[in-house]
This record gives structure tokens, sequence and C-alpha cells, in this order.
């Protein structure tokens, strides 16, 4: 036996020479099958496999599987339709069906009319104009044909649940499409380990060890009566690597947050910043949101009851806003066509949006404007992967004679490349702006194109209440998801997690190039 296989085996801990006869005897045997046989735990198995690996003994395969299954609110829509469906079916024998009609739909709350609002214009089968959903040609053509997303949701509610293996191209497409739903599909991961012997593992084998117990610590009565003399004890190997040390650092987030306001300022931006606790005029109103819109509702936004009310500015200014929303006042539009209501207005909201900063900046009417603000913002999310109640948002609007829609696309393309993204834009629709576009950034490692962001140029019903008779654009960003990008993270929790093992592990960052 060669002095450096000796050395090797006298320095293997009892555990990893139990592994390493298991695997002799069945080098397919799992983990768990490993733990049956030598009376050890699951994690001293892993361990074991984990520090024999370190030293070139074995290899670690892990295999991971994912299985998507619906969940209940996925098994309701499976049965039901999705709501842009049920609202198409209504659309192709009445052809058009304005916003105020759309909640009295029957089996269809408000909640949903908002979200299938923005499916039925993303999957072209409706449009939207002044207020009036229409049908498209392939909304006609859709009638009796289901969508990547509705069959997938119809081979889960037969299947159970399905592998990703098991996934063809138009059911990866389906998925895609439901994963970007709320609490839809449920996704378990299960992860196999196999291990390989390699070939000084062997080697070690075929020189033979024995397993014998060895001590790890020493009593008073060993020490006092000389039986220590006798016990068994592991070498210590003194070439072994030092612990590592690790400094401190800013937070991930942070970091991140102070990136992008770097990269604005570089771009020629102020930064401007708002309050938490806004009145929903700013939050809403003066955006041309109607009151009776979704996303008002108790379970999108926090309302407060302590102030319960906030001061409104100016009498005209609040005249203004409630004749446009009335009946489109001296934009030209219709409006939202209802009665408009003070005292809905007054009410004290923790802000959804920072998008009221820049509304109350083109009030004070002091144009130009190049502005952004980064702030958190609030909403009544159910705590999950993905989503927070209390998350942050990156808000730009740049005001002044000339800005057309092809500067904010320019803008915006500008920042994703010096966050080093490659960007795209695809049509959306929002209350308050027009033309409304998405933001899209392409993630190489997936393949893949993941919204990160919604802008527009604001509608002449956000700007003629306020005094303006330039354009304006506006965009608001999420920056939680960029994080989730930049660090690869699937748990929008782990930002906010105290995990110091994590936060050790992200690697401490060079400095920014703006150029």
């Amino acid at each position: 036996m060669s002095e450096n296989i000796n050395k090797i085996i006298n320095e293997l801990h009892i555990y990893e020479k139990k592994l390493l006869k298991e695997l002799e005897i069945n080098e397919n045997a799992t983990p768990e099958e490993i733990a049956e046989h030598t009376g050890l735990n699951i994690k001293s198995v892993m361990s074991a496999a984990g520090s024999l690996s370190s030293k070139g003994l074995i290899t670690v395969k892990k295999d991971l599987q994912e299985k998507f299954s619906l969940t209940d609110n996925g098994k309701k829509y499976a049965e039901i339709g999705l709501p842009e469906r049920r609202i198409l079916k209504v659309l192709q024998d009445r052809k058009q069906l304005a916003m105020k009609d759309l909640a009295s739909l029957e089996n269809l709350d408000k909640k949903e009319v908002n979200i299938s609002i923005g499916w039925l214009i993303r999957k072209s089968w409706a449009k939207m104009d002044k207020g009036v959903l229409s049908i498209t040609d392939v909304g006609e053509s859709s009638r009796d044909k289901l969508g990547e997303d509705e069959s997938l949701l119809n081979t889960l509610i037969e299947k159970v649940n399905l592998s990703k293996e098991q996934l063809d191209e138009d059911m990866a497409k389906g998925l895609s499409a439901l994963k970007d739903r709320k609490n839809l599909i449920a996704e378990e991961k299960i992860t196999h380990h196999s291990f390989k012997l390699n070939d000084l593992a062997k080697e070690i084998l075929d020189s033979g060890f024995t397993i014998e117990e060895e001590a790890t610590q020493l009593t008073h009565q060993q020490l006092k009566e000389g039986s220590w003399k006798d016990l068994k004890y592991r070498p210590y190997d003194i070439n072994a690597e030092y612990p590592i040390f690790f400094p401190g650092k800013e937070h991930p987030l942070r970091r991140i947050i102070q990136e992008i306001r770097e990269i604005f300022l570089n771009m020629g931006f102020t930064e401007d910043k708002g309050d938490y606790l806004e009145s929903a005029f700013w939050n809403f109103d003066s955006l041309f949101q109607p009151q009776d819109h979704a996303a008002r509702e108790m379970q999108d936004t926090f309302y407060i009851k302590n102030p319960l009310t906030c001061d409104l500015p100016d009498d005209e200014l609040v005249e203004n806003v409630a004749r446009t929303h009335e009946n489109g006042g001296n934009t030209g539009s219709e409006g939202w066509d209802y009665t408009w209501d003070v005292d809905i207005a007054r009410q004290s909201v923790l802000r959804t949006h920072t998008t009221g900063i820049s509304t109350q900046r083109l009030a004070e009417g002091n144009l130009p404007i190049k502005m952004f603000s980064i702030g958190r913002v609030f909403r009544r999310e159910t705590f999950d992967y993905k989503h927070l109640p209390e998350f942050h948002q990156v808000e730009g609007l740049v005001a002044a004679p000339g800005i057309n829609y092809q500067n904010l696309l320019g803008t915006l393309k500008e920042f994703y490349k010096k966050l080093g993204f490659e960007v795209r834009f695809r049509p959306a629709y929002f209350p308050y702006t027009y033309l409304s576009t998405e933001c899209e950034i392409y993630l190489e490692e997936k393949e893949s194109w993941i919204e990160l962001g919604g802008c527009g140029m604001f509608r002449p019903e956000v700007l003629e209440p306020l005094g303006i008779n330039t354009p304006a654009l506006a965009f608001g960003l999420g920056i939680e998801r960029l994080a989730m990008i930049r660090y690869d993270l699937s748990d929008i929790r782990m930002l906010y997690k105290s995990d110091i093992s994590w936060l050790r592990e992200v690697p401490l960052e060079e400095g920014i190039d703006f150029d």
C-alpha cells in the first residue's frame, strides 16, 4: 500500500468508510438504501458523501425533477374556464362591451375583470378603445379553439400532475402563461442523489481497511486511568483548508437600488421622493383610474384608519379631475361615465405605486421635468415565492415639448443596456397611459423573456386636468424581480430573510462602469 493511500485511509471518518463499503457492494445504492444498511441517518450519509466528493473519491450527481399540478384556484378555472374566455364568449355574441358593463357579467368579480382585460389584449382576442372592449378577428376565430394555457389546464385536471420532461412545446408555452398568473400552478421540485466511485476510491477499496469506532473526545476517567492510550484516533490533516472569512458588505437588494440610482443620475435625471401615506386622489384619481377600478379594492390596497382622510389640492384641480372622470372634461374623451365622489378621493392609502409622485410634480407645472424616484410600495398580496405585500419600485417621468414614444423606448433601452440586459417591448394596457408598453428582458440561460415593468405616454385624461399641454412619458419598474434575476433566486422572500449563508455567498461586486 502506497504511503499516500495509507494516509487517506487513516484520515477517513468512520461514516465515510461505511459509505465506501456500501458503494463497493452496490454502486447504484441510493442515499436512503445506504442509510438503511449502515444505520446512519440521511443527513450523515449526505455529509459523508460531500466529504468524499471534496476529496475526489466519489462523484455526487444531482437530478432535479420538477412536477406541476393545479392549485384549487387552477382546478376552478379548469372547470369554469379562464375569465378572458368567459368574456370572449359574451363578446362573440355582442361584439362590444363597455368597461362599466364588464363587472355585471355573471360569475365574474371585479378583480377578474381587471385580469381578463389584460389577457384578452395580450392574446389579441379583443382591443380597447375609449373604454369600450371590442372583439378582434383572432377572437372570432378562437370560438372553438383552446389556447395552450387552456389545453394544459384540461390536461392537468385529468392527469393530476406532469413532470417537466412530459411537457411538449405547446405545453411549455401553456405552463409559462399559467405561471404568469397568481396561484394557478403548484410546482414541486424533487432532488435525487446518486454516487459514483472514482478511481482513487476503487484503489483504496482494493487496498482494504477496517471499520472501527474512533475516539472523538476524552473523558476525565479515561485520562485518569490511562485507557486513552488504547483508543483509536483519526489523524488530523494539517494541510486542510482554513476557515473562510466573510467581510461585511452591502445587502444585495441595497446594492441594486444604488446601481439603478447611479444609472439614472448619470443619464441626467434628478431624484425625487414621495410619502408612503398618500390620498386616493393622487394615488388613483389623478391617474384616471376609475373609483370602481379593481385595483382600489380592499384585496389590493391598504386603506388607513388613522388618519382616515387626506387633504386634497386646490378646488380647481379637483374639479378638473372630477369632470374628466365623469365625461372626459376638455380632453375629447368620454370619461368613465359615472358620478365621481370626492369622499373616495380623500381616503388615506399606503401608496400602491410611486406614479402619484409624477402627477404631483406635473401639477406644480415646473417644466421641463426629467425625474425618477425609488421607493417602497404596498399592496395586499399573499406571501408566496414571487409576491410580497411590500416591495420597491423605480418610477420615471420626462415631460417637455417634443417628447415622444421613441424617446420613451430609447430611454428604457439605454437603462437596461447599462444593467447588462437586452430588452424588448410589447403592447400593454394601463388606465393612465397610451401608448402603453411592457418591458421584457432576455435571459440567455433560460432562453426566455421576462416582464419587468410597464411604461407609456401619459393620456390627455391625466395631463389636461393638471394643466399640462406638453407630452409626458412615464415608466414604473419592479426592483425585486430584477434582483431575483441578478442573483438567480427563485423565491423573492430570500431578499428579506436573514439567511446569513446566502448573504455570505453573494459575491462582492466590482465598481460599475456607467460610461
